[in-house]
């Protein structure tokens, strides 16, 4: 899986660009607010529709009303044209083939994988961070799952606003049952998955420290689950908390509060991970998400590296680069300084200053 062309106009602080990236690695150069994390992130937006832009019009141009963005891209040997067009006035629209589809169709169409400088702090920040981090792989891997997890979220909505009702006495308690009922079912779903693709993970991850490391370092990733993975027994725990939920006004249990925890040779790493150890884990975790969307795909995904080359030493520099390299993984790169990449070193080269861009 590879992108040929990238197109983009009036996106973010970008009026408009025509990038014909390399299928292996590419590097993009300049100083910071130049718009170089836009071009990744336009790639990210597009797998999961999901930016940092607090809403979507932010991704429109300062003073104009369309952003455009248009991807070709190579996967399974087949080419493809993407166009997602956000405005300020209108819906959102997304093109595939110059056929309509709906937003929930395009989840796992051009996968990929972007690593920040705010991965590096994923292990030590709130739960919510990571949940997402293995809902975008899963989603990814298992479109359906995006449905899934959807159809969880909105019922845990309807539940927690009935819980509210019924503690202000605007409802029986009896009317939750139905909801308990639908809400166990899909959480038994959402659990599943996530626990198989830890399982997955847990041994890719484990595998790419211990090399980065010279098989000095085991990572382990365990799913802390707060809940039950069995739709009957999740039912009768939502039973045995209905009181305390009541009485709260949202539900205590279940697959919106649990967490990841990882470990480096046993201890737990966000409370006794030295600074090295937490780059090096989370570098390994992102290589162990190429090869877990490889393992279920059959391609690699695109690998955005975001400004990541300046937490990371020259050794890991190299290591990183050199296995991108051998796999031929199409990877775009962001950076402020060329001399991150070695001369031995290769890749496509670009500058990208006030937006525009120059190869």
């Amino acid at each position: 899986m590879h992108a040929t062309k990238i197109f983009l106009k009036d996106w973010r602080n970008i009026p408009e660009i025509n990038c014909r990236p390399d299928d292996a690695i590419n590097i993009f150069l300049g100083q910071n607010a130049q718009g170089k994390t836009n071009i990744l992130e336009s790639i990210n937006f597009v797998s999961l529709l999901r930016s940092r832009a607090g809403k979507e019009s932010e991704l429109i141009r300062w003073g104009e009303t369309v952003a455009v963005l248009r991807i070709e891209y190579v996967r399974a040997g087949v080419s493809h044209n993407l166009a997602i067009e956000v405005s300020s006035e209108r819906k959102r629209r997304i093109l595939l083939d110059a056929n309509s589809i709906r937003p929930r169709e395009l989840i796992g169409k051009l996968n990929s994988v972007l690593f920040s400088p705010e991965d590096l702090f994923m292990f030590k920040s709130s739960p919510i961070s990571r949940r997402k981090f293995l809902d975008a792989q899963i989603a990814q891997a298992m479109p359906i799952y995006f449905l899934e997890l959807s159809k969880y979220n909105r019922l845990l909505e309807l539940r927690n606003a009935l819980l509210k009702k019924i503690r202000d006495g605007a409802a029986r308690e009896s009317e939750i049952e139905l909801w308990d009922e639908q809400l166990a079912e899909y959480a038994a779903i959402v659990t599943e998955k996530r626990l198989k693709t830890v399982c997955k993970l847990n041994d890719l991850a484990n595998s790419m420290q211990k090399s980065i490391s010279a098989q000095k370092e085991e990572l382990s990733i365990v799913y802390d689950l707060r809940g039950l993975n069995s739709s009957s027994d999740f039912l009768k725990m939502l039973r045995a908390q209905r009181f305390k939920d009541i009485q709260r006004g949202s539900t205590s249990i279940g697959p919106h509060l649990d967490d990841l925890k990882f470990f480096i040779n046993g201890r737990e790493l966000k409370l006794f991970g030295s600074q090295g150890q937490l780059r090096t884990a989370a570098l390994a975790l992102k290589l162990s998400e190429l090869q877990f969307l490889k393992s279920e795909t059959g391609e690699y995904p695109i690998l955005l590296l975001d400004d990541v080359m300046s937490e990371l030493d020259a050794e890991r520099r190299e290591l990183l680069l050199e296995f991108l390299s051998r796999e031929r993984i199409q990877t775009l790169i962001t950076a402020t300084e060329r001399a991150y990449f070695s001369p031995k070193s290769f890749g496509k080269f670009f500058l990208v200053e006030a937006g525009r861009l120059i190869e």
